[in-house]
């Protein structure tokens, strides 16, 4: 887990350079910098495997890559492509490399993860990002030079144009820009015995015992690391989930918890912490201390989205704690999405609107809640890895029907979730209502009522014409104007506006 930067069809050392120190949050153990007759490849390390040997850029051959994420299978990878990584590392990165030079572009379609990364070869280069986009990746131009970086503020100073990087895509130089992944489409993702389940499903109490298998998977590979690593506990249901998994896996295992003082968030996790056996850790906060991060907040997460900065407060105390003990750490990040947990999902009475809409909320999360999860957590150099979204855990849940994931009378939201984890985990977690983090954390509206304090109903719709004319955008609320005006301190409207994703479950 790392930074990375670069200038491709131009070398640009010194631009690279400042675009590294801007990044080094994200890899405060080393980085490297290589020039390429093609351009030049930058990257800040987060030492998460091969602690001592994995220094970046890695070459083969002609071929050299920047790259940032963790291929959950390239153990498998290696073996099945006879890849000999005896000469550098035991990294998934040189993997990575060497699999381009056999199979080209298709390698990705290869790899079991998360990333966002660059390669450069003797009369090529290319670039991709994982299917949903749980690893960042932006592109920006001067002149005829293509630049890239983690984050946007990286590409400020150097380039125009600044876009994210789409998921589930790659570039190449000469073949142009594909899509590889689309979300909804992948049921080949699963396995032929777990594919053959589900055709052979009758009622839903027959998914449950693959429901379990699917995601004690997705978290048994989370686990890989050669540093310590923990989960983040709020005591909701799918953060609980996690822990109760990866501690069936581990002797031992961090937890963490943050919140205000009374949270009930906070109350939750230590009676799971408790009930499993973990190596449990709290921070509690308070009103001065989010009003004191809000700009930092800000900064790192590059969004003023009103749902995703509540979130990213407590996220960002959390990653703060975590950092203390911990490299790497799981999260219940995407089971709502999977599962129908948000509040507003209960409005759709048509299976196959909710269904739609499911696959719409997925497919927006690169730039709304894994931006959150990946932002708050670099800012503190760590890593967060969120297992409900494997490929194919969520290849398992759009396949199922539904009608199974509507509410009813006898049924809550994540009612599938709940039912097949029941005798696993305390009653009172099972069926603990859902709350997001912020309101969980106890912090969900301290900033919203300053926000209305501060400033007027004539400004709000001043600035709402503004955005409207500008960028055919709808300010939500006074708010979301509040935290424009903090970020408007270090970006300019046509760095973050394009990019912008916008939460719907406020």
């Amino acid at each position: 887990m790392c930074g990375i930067a670069g200038s491709l069809k131009a070398t640009a050392t010194d631009d690279v350079q400042r675009m590294l120190t801007r990044l080094r949050h994200r890899g405060p153990d080393g980085s490297g910098l290589d020039d390429t007759p093609l351009g030049s490849l930058g990257h800040t390390r987060l030492a998460i495997l091969d602690v001592a040997g994995g220094r970046q850029p890695i070459h083969f051959q002609a071929y050299s890559i920047s790259f940032n994420g963790e291929i959950y299978n390239h153990q498998t990878l290696r073996q099945r492509y006879l890849i000999d990584l005896s000469a550098q590392t035991r990294t998934d990165t040189e993997v990575i490399v060497q699999l381009y030079a056999r199979l080209g572009p298709r390698c990705v379609e290869q790899l079991d993860g998360m990333f966002a990364l660059a390669i450069v070869g003797p009369d090529e280069f290319f670039l991709a990002r994982d299917p949903i986009g749980i690893k960042p990746l932006y592109t920006a131009h001067r002149g005829d030079t293509l630049f890239f970086a983690s984050e946007i503020k990286a590409l400020t100073d150097v380039a125009d144009d600044i876009r994210e990087f789409p998921p589930g895509h790659w570039y190449h130089s000469q073949l142009g820009l594909r899509q590889y992944y689309t979300v909804g489409q992948d049921l080949a993702r699963l396995d032929d015995n777990v594919l053959n389940e589900l055709r052979a499903l009758t009622n839903d109490d027959q998914v449950l015992p693959v429901i379990r298998h699917t995601l004690h998977a997705a978290v048994q590979k989370r686990l890989m690391s050669d540093v310590p690593l923990g989960v983040s506990l709020s005591g909701g249901l799918d953060s609980s989930l996690v822990a109760l998994l990866a501690r069936r896996d581990h002797e031992q295992i961090n937890t963490f918890a943050v919140g205000v003082e009374g949270s009930s968030d906070l109350a939750a996790a230590r009676e799971v912490a408790q009930f499993l056996g973990t190596r449990h850790h709290e921070r509690v906060y308070t009103e001065a201390d989010m009003v004191a991060a809000l700009p930092q907040v800000l900064y790192y997460l590059e969004s003023f989205d009103p749902a995703l900065v509540r979130s990213a407060m407590p996220n960002y105390f959390l990653a703060q704690l975590c950092a203390e003990h911990v490299k790497v750490f799981l999260t219940g990040e995407g089971a709502d999405e999977l599962y129908a947990g948000y509040d507003y999902l209960a409005q759709f009475d048509q299976p196959d609107a909710l269904h739609a809409e499911l696959v719409h909320i997925i497919g927006a999360l690169h730039n709304t809640n894994l931006q959150r999860a990946d932002r708050m957590s670099m800012a503190h150099g760590l890593e967060a890895r969120v297992p409900f979204l494997d490929v194919r855990s969520i290849a398992l849940a759009l396949g199922l029907p539904a009608v199974w994931k509507m509410r009813g009378e006898g049924r809550p939201a994540k009612a599938l979730l709940r039912r097949a984890f029941a005798d696993q985990l305390p009653a009172v977690i099972i069926n603990r209502p859902k709350e997001k983090f912020s309101k969980g954390a106890g912090s969900s509206q301290i900033i919203a009522q300053r926000a209305e304090a501060a400033i007027t109903d004539r400004e709000l719709a001043d600035e709402r014409r503004r955005f409207a004319q500008a960028w055919n955008y709808h300010l939500p609320n006074k708010e979301a104007l509040y935290y424009y005006r903090v970020l408007r301190d270090s970006y300019q409207d046509d760095w973050i506006l394009p990019n912008m994703g916008h939460s719907r479950s406020l």
